[in-house]
């Protein structure tokens, strides 16, 4: 069983930056390949961002790439999320998850864990 809890989450202007984080409980985090969704208000949840267990392989929506930033610290136990180039369409809750497979994946359905979210908002 993973526990995961999300934070750094806010509010900021058009263009601004932040970086989210997932810290996760258990000692097979490094096993785990970790993903970042959003859902916006009725719409549905999707993906963002994904890394391998093995830091090798990382994945972007088309959306993101090029603006956020993926990466994790298996020592702290902890995925990140950095956000740069904020754009009024990037408000949503964001959602960390975890894939036992280890491989990371842009599918919803590959992952056994999620987290409660942390609320990103952005000012135009």
């Amino acid at each position: 069983q993973v526990q995961l809890v999300e934070s750094g989450g806010g509010l900021v202007q058009a263009g601004g930056s932040l970086r989210l984080s997932c810290a996760a409980s258990g000692r097979t985090f490094s096993s785990y390949g970790m993903g970042w969704f959003r859902q916006a208000p009725g719409k549905e949840r999707i993906f963002v961002a994904a890394i391998s267990r093995s830091v090798s392989s990382t994945y972007y929506a088309d959306s993101v790439k090029g603006r956020f930033t993926i990466s994790r610290d298996n020592a702290k136990n902890t995925v990140y999320l950095q956000m740069d180039s904020l754009k009024p369409e990037d408000a949503a809750l964001y959602y960390c998850a975890a894939d036992r497979n280890g491989r990371g994946s842009s599918r919803l359905g590959s992952y056994d864990y999620w987290g409660q979210g942390t609320q990103v908002t952005v000012s135009s």
